[in-house]
């Protein structure tokens, strides 16, 4: 391990759906009465794997199974790969805030860590108590942690809550105080999920800036989780890609892009009403989705920059809803999963009463103002608001669309390709 911050032999998770623990007494003697003999868990033989695309047929499932890899002290790593694919749950192995199953993690060093919104902090403490304590927690001396006060302060921008009882926190402030902790007080290992996501731009951006100077200028090592493949790839120079549990690869972090990326594509050829790999609690869901060029009268699978565009989607519903609380969103996201365009019916002012008699909802976009390239469709329902207990649908990778270069501007100079959108402007002189 002289090397080594991170090494992980063998790790398996396994969880009991719908129950915390094995959810009887029964479970409980049979499982213990196994490990006194030195027997595996029985419950394990009969788990499923962590794959949203098949029927349970068993109440256990492995959130994990099987994970080897070795992290290297100094090194930034991205964790990435789909919704359920088991990034969260081994961030909290790694941070032992839950054990393997099977398996064990060897780490050296001191792991600062930033997960899920609520943790780490005591809600009716204050900031400032909550800094104290978490300074403790990773072995600090008062007077160290005193001497990093305001700097930590200063980063989160709470400065006028820091005496407030953090409960009474929004979720922004609450991670802007959580991110500045873990990154100020001194830890060898660093590991971020994508809560980070809750920030606005300006804090995310100098989030990316402090972990940057924590692996690069400090030599620390840097864990980070995100969708975002612009800024895994601005920040890490290794990636781990799981798949339903499972590592698929760990290596450079083009390779593991590329490899994710891959299978990505495949995914994209299966049809909508037949995706397994969503969200939502099914209420409605897409069934198809289809472009069409309006001035060509036909559907497309590629049009050319600045060309009007339809999106047409079907779906079906499982009980009554009320379309006039529909919100749809339609978002175009580049291959790094950045996205350029986005199309969110309730900011819109868009009130779909009326459409359960038709199933179908169609989006127009006047004027397809992105630079030549490939783009993917995510594709959004909610019922009432935007609360991720109100999504009724939620599929990544929905479709793709290409979009062809040509002469915009009408200057005889055709417009470069790139990731990112077209808008109207003049240069005057």
């Amino acid at each position: 391990m002289s090397n080594l911050a991170i090494k992980a032999e063998n790790v398996s998770k396994l969880y009991r759906l719908g129950d915390v623990g094995t959810g009887t007494l029964g479970d409980d003697l049979t499982r213990f009465w196994a490990k006194l003999r030195g027997k595996e868990d029985p419950f394990s033989k009969i788990a499923n794997s962590n794959d949203r695309s098949q029927k349970a047929n068993s109440d256990y499932v492995w959130s994990l199974r099987d994970i080897d890899f070795e992290i290297k002290k100094g090194d930034a790593v991205g964790i990435i790969g789909r919704n359920g694919a088991g990034k969260s749950t081994l961030l909290k192995v790694l941070s032992r805030i839950t054990s393997p199953t099977t398996g064990r993690v060897r780490i050296d060093g001191r792991v600062a860590s930033l997960l899920e919104v609520g943790t780490g902090f005591s809600p009716d403490l204050t900031g400032r108590q909550n800094i104290y304590m978490n300074g403790a927690i990773l072995g600090m001396t008062r007077a160290e942690v005193s001497a990093k006060m305001d700097e930590i302060i200063d980063f989160s921008g709470v400065e006028g809550y820091i005496d407030t009882p953090v409960k009474r926190y929004s979720s922004g402030m609450y991670v802007r105080l959580a991110f500045a902790v873990a990154a100020h007080l001194d830890p060898e290992i660093m590991i971020v999920d994508e809560v980070l996501a809750v920030g606005d731009a300006e804090f995310q951006k100098k989030c990316l800036g402090k972990m940057q100077d924590v692996n690069k200028g400090e030599g620390r090592t840097v864990l980070f989780v995100s969708h975002n493949m612009g800024a895994i790839k601005m920040l890490c120079k290794k990636g781990i890609y799981l798949a339903n549990g499972g590592l698929v690869f760990h290596g450079d972090i083009e390779d593991t892009m590329s490899k994710y990326l891959s299978n990505t594509s495949k995914e994209k050829n299966v049809n909508l009403i037949h995706r397994k790999d969503r969200q939502g609690n099914g209420n409605l869901r897409f069934t198809q989705l289809s472009f069409l060029n309006p001035t060509l009268n036909s559907t497309v699978e590629e049009i050319f920059v600045n060309d009007p565009l339809v999106v047409n989607l079907s779906f079906n519903t499982n009980k009554p809803l009320d379309f006039s609380k529909l919100i749809v969103s339609v978002a175009f996201f580049d291959q790094n999963e950045v996205i350029v365009l986005a199309y969110a019916s309730d900011e819109m002012g868009v009130d779909f009463e009326g459409v359960q008699n038709k199933n179908e909802i169609t989006l127009t976009v006047p004027s397809f103002k992105i630079r030549s390239g490939i783009y993917d469709v995510r594709l959004i329902a909610f019922d009432r608001n935007t609360a991720p207990e109100n999504v009724l649908d939620w599929v990544e990778h929905a479709a793709s669309i290409s979009v062809l270069s040509k002469d915009v501007w009408n200057t005889g100079q055709v417009a470069r390709s790139g990731n990112f959108a077209l808008l109207e402007g003049n240069y005057s002189i």
